[in-house]
């Protein structure tokens, strides 16, 4: 199967017990999922962050907007066929892109283009590869800079003595907080992806490739019956907050973080073929039941650690032209007001 849509109705009852909206169509993880696993990040982030992040309405937004990334769907080339492919990698049963010939997620080229190169080089289709790692980097770096920005028009509004400049401030921190919501939220879409196995590896859809020893499924259903109908119908908020793991930053380095949780994930393929074939996934099985919510877990608890040491690493850098540093206009010894507004 390729990436494609998955059209399955949640019940109205489900999409409550996440966020109190109506039912939806599903697509990727299934709506039901992607929510989840947003709303269950924003409800789990430290009181060391801002406090328009930790309302209900923020979560219920970044639940809604970590959906987004499939909503773009069917806009047409170029903007497609540039877009599906940031949902998953494949990687083989030993961790490399596609097979023997492609890299780790120890050794990723510092760029997309030097990996789409490498790839190419090496006689394997970009597309058919996906570039999950790079859109999951670039979602971060993208929440780092509306932090950075956030809390230099944080701290210039609260000192501005000029009525019209405060009034400017408070509406461009206004806006930024709706980006911030809307970076967190494809973010999350894009770390849910890379809690769900079947982006992670070749055996997408069933298992792949020459030799199949354990005889698993090679039903072209399984990706979407797995995401779809059982996730919707087996998912459970409660459960997904209760086997998030304590908030983890210490050391935070994106590219390493990145790479190892690919790597976490690529690690439950074959537990979950195995599991499938045992009928793990059929009805109300509790073995599958804990499966499925555990990834939902993996992925939030990613999106809480990966929001949280955006917001870190946002005090330590400049935005603006010139260039004003974010720890100085906090401690109010430089005004960042041509930096903002523009010298023009």
């Amino acid at each position: 199967m390729k990436r494609s849509t998955k059209h399955l109705m949640i019940s109205a009852a489900a999409a409550l017990m996440l966020v109190a909206v109506p039912a939806a169509q599903v697509v990727a993880w299934g709506a039901s999922g992607h929510r989840v696993i947003g709303v269950s990040a924003m409800r789990a982030l430290p009181d060391t962050l801002p406090g328009f992040l930790r309302t209900p309405g923020a979560a219920s937004d970044v639940g809604e907007f970590s959906r987004e990334p499939d909503r773009w769907k069917g806009a047409g080339q170029p903007h497609d066929r540039e877009r599906d492919t940031a949902h998953f990698v494949d990687m083989d049963d030993e961790g490399r892109v596609m097979d023997h010939r492609g890299m780790t997620m120890e050794n990723l080229p510092r760029l997309k283009s030097e990996y789409d190169a490498a790839l190419t080089k090496a006689g394997l289709d970009v597309d058919k590869a996906g570039y999950l790692p790079y859109a999951i980097m670039d979602g971060w770096q993208n929440l780092e800079r509306d932090f950075a920005y956030w809390r230099v028009l944080n701290a210039a509004e609260a000192r501005e003595t000029d009525l019209a400049k405060r009034e400017w401030y408070r509406a461009d921190r206004l806006r930024r907080e709706q980006l911030i919501l809307r970076d967190i939220g494809i973010l999350s879409h894009y770390l849910g992806d890379a809690s769900q196995p079947h982006h992670t590896t070749i055996h997408f859809n069933g298992w792949a490739g020459e030799t199949n020893p354990e005889g698993f499924t090679t039903s072209r259903r399984t990706h979407g019956q797995f995401e779809g109908a059982f996730t919707s119908r087996n998912l459970n908020p409660a459960t997904v907050s209760a086997a998030m793991a304590p908030l983890n930053v210490e050391g935070f380095n994106v590219r390493a973080r990145t790479g190892a949780f690919l790597n976490t994930t690529l690690g439950t393929v074959i537990p979950f073929y195995r599991m499938e074939k045992d009928g793990a996934f059929d009805g109300t099985d509790p073995r599958g039941i804990a499966f499925v919510n555990e990834r939902l877990a993996a992925g939030a608890e990613q999106v809480r650690d990966f929001t949280v040491a955006a917001w870190n690493v946002s005090g330590t850098t400049s935005v603006g032209w010139p260039a004003v540093k974010v720890a100085e206009v906090e401690a109010g010894s430089v005004d960042p007001w041509i930096a903002l507004i523009g010298e023009d």
